[in-house]
């Protein structure tokens, strides 16, 4: 066994978020593949209310990389960051003749999962080593002589 373990992804997690999923994934697509300075930078100029909870996990899982395992927080990009369905809180109003509406108050999990940058990056010697296999072209058909 390996004296030092390789870090390969820190994670935080937010559950019971009082937003809908839908919502919040609008939000994540932004953050997705940037750096974690990058990503701050998108959620605090971003106008959606859950920007503010994907900011509060995005903050949690670099706290988590720096005092778990060492890391610089601005070193770290966002290797993944989903949304996951909670459950739906459901609530009754009154509505005229005895009838009722349904209320569906969603919630969701918030993931966002951070990864050091040279983790991500692939390595030079392996790209140039492949090599691509060439597409077989196709003689362009010759056109018929017209008969005069």
């Amino acid at each position: 066994m390996a004296a030092r373990e390789e870090i390969r992804e820190v994670r935080a997690e937010a559950k019971w978020v009082r937003s809908s999923p839908r919502k919040a994934r609008l939000v994540v697509e932004h953050i997705r593949g940037r750096t974690v300075p990058e990503a701050r930078t998108v959620l605090a100029f971003s106008e959606r209310a859950v920007a503010r909870d994907v900011e509060k996990v995005l903050r949690s899982a670099v706290a988590n990389a720096e005092a778990n395992h060492g890391l610089v927080g601005d070193d770290l990009v966002v290797s993944a960051a989903y949304v996951d369905e909670g459950p739906t809180i459901k609530r009754w109003r009154p509505r005229a003749r005895g009838r009722v509406a349904r209320i569906r108050k969603r919630t969701c999990h918030i993931t966002v999962k951070l990864r050091p940058v040279a983790e991500t990056r692939r390595a030079p010697e392996q790209a140039s080593t492949e090599e691509k296999p060439k597409r077989a072209t196709r003689a362009p058909a010759k056109k018929k002589e017209a008969a005069a």
